[in-house]
This record gives structure tokens, sequence and C-alpha cells, in this order.
């Protein structure tokens, strides 16, 4: 069963004041934590984004998938055409298809590596979507309206990285055990990551990055020169990369390899 989106917002703009903890991350600003109704907005003075270390993943490790998934009531849809995927590992080629094969180190071509929306700086799927149901936040997070949402598929098409699905069917019924503090969507409806905005506001970690044992994901400020993202690639300035960078988007995941 859905629960109400305006219920919802009101939900996360709460916990967004630290009524429901202190906030690890300051997402909002006093004035917008306290209206609800822009959760959307956040605060303009930072730039989140994420690390992705593969090396640092095991092969056979579902637990950002898991943790994402079953958190945004994502579907288990076996038709592999209607499937819907938040997060997912994919090969080196299906993550950076452009990178001729003789200039990649042997173990990376056998390496599965998690891809996920990339919270573009000049999102494609923004510029295209005709109702404004994907829309960019001040701190980069990329976001949907579900109830803005036509199906055009506009975005998905627009999308350079694969990262958004469309609803085929009600996806309701292939949901093994629903988590009633997020909205369930419905068909005709396009989805994807979005940096667990509603966490945020709870001053938690995205739910992948909390599941990782391994250290894989690190989430954070890049506007924050002593966070701990900042400092990663910092001191890895040679050996990260992003996806696609032909296409102009400026991902904000970035890939130590």
């Amino acid at each position: 069963m859905e629960i109400d989106r305006r219920h919802f917002l009101k939900l996360a703009g709460l916990a967004g004041v630290g009524i429901a903890a202190k906030p690890i991350f300051d997402v909002l600003s006093p004035a917008q934590a306290q209206d609800s109704d822009h959760i959307g907005e956040a605060r303009s003075d930072m730039h989140l984004a994420m690390v992705v270390q593969p090396k640092l993943c095991p092969e056979d490790c579902t637990d950002c998938i898991d943790a994402c998934h079953s958190t945004h009531n994502v579907p288990d849809i076996e038709t592999k055409r209607q499937q819907i995927k938040w997060i997912q590992k994919v090969n080196f080629k299906g993550a950076f298809g452009e990178e001729p094969p003789e200039f990649v180190e042997h173990e990376l071509e056998h390496m599965q590596f998690p891809v996920l929306c990339n919270h573009c700086t000049s999102p494609a799927c923004v510029r295209v979507c005709p109702t404004r149901a994907t829309f960019k936040r001040k701190d980069g997070i990329v976001l949907m309206d579900y109830h803005r949402c036509i199906g055009c598929r506009f975005c998905v098409a627009a999308c350079p990285y694969g990262a958004r699905s469309l609803n085929w069917k009600d996806p309701v019924p292939h949901i093994e055990k629903i988590n009633p503090d997020f909205p369930t969507r419905t068909r005709g409806v396009v989805e994807k990551c979005n940096f667990c905005a509603e966490r945020l506001a709870k001053g938690l970690q995205p739910a992948c990055v909390d599941a990782c044992k391994n250290q894989a994901l690190v989430f954070g400020d890049l506007n924050d020169r002593e966070s701990d993202i900042s400092k990663l690639l910092k001191s890895n300035y040679s050996n990260w990369r992003i996806r696609k960078p032909i296409a102009g988007t400026g991902p904000n995941i970035y890939y130590i390899l």
C-alpha cells in the first residue's frame, strides 16, 4: 500500500530538523528544514558525491544492492527487460565501455563495478523532463517526484548511464516486504537511486554505504576539504575516473581503480 507523499515528506522534514537523530550531514538549511515542502531544495553550499573503490568490493557481495532495494521498495522482477535496478553490478565494459581494452589492467577486465545514478552536475534527465518530475537539488542530488512522472521515458533515453527504469507493471506484488517508511511506485512511473535523500534528512548515511562492510563506498561533501571523500580523491588523484566523461554531464560518482 502506498503511503501519502505529503506525509512522507513531513516525516523527512521533521527528521531533518533533528527530531529523529542528530544529523551526520546537515543537508537542509534551518529555514528549509522547518518547511517540509522544501525538502527538495537542501543546502546550496554542499556538493554531495560518492566514491566507489571496486578493488575493495568482493565479487560475490551484494550487500549494498540488497540494502538499497529493501529500503526503497525496489521490486524483484524476473523478466530482464522489466527489471528495476537502483544499484547493480556490471563488468568493466558495462561501466566504462569507451575504454580501449588494451589499456586496461587485466584485473579490471574481470572485475564487477557497482553502478547507480551519477547525480550529474549537468543532468540530461532534468533538461528533457516535460513535467519537471525529475529535478536537481541545490546540494547536487537528482530526485524524482513520482506523482509528476507521466512515463514518457525521455529521461530514460537521455541518461547516458542506463540508471533509470520504467515500471512496466505494478511493482507492489513483486516486493517481498514493503518498507512503510518509503513510498511504493505505480505502473508507468520511472525511478532511480535518490542518494537516500530521506536518510540524509535523518542524519544517516545512504543505505548502501551503511551496508558496505569493506569501505568500498564513501559518501560525503566535496565542498568540505576535510571530508573523507575529499581527502580520498585528493590522495588518489591519478587513480580515479568517472563514467563516460565524453557525455559532458559531470558525474558525481567517482571510481578509484
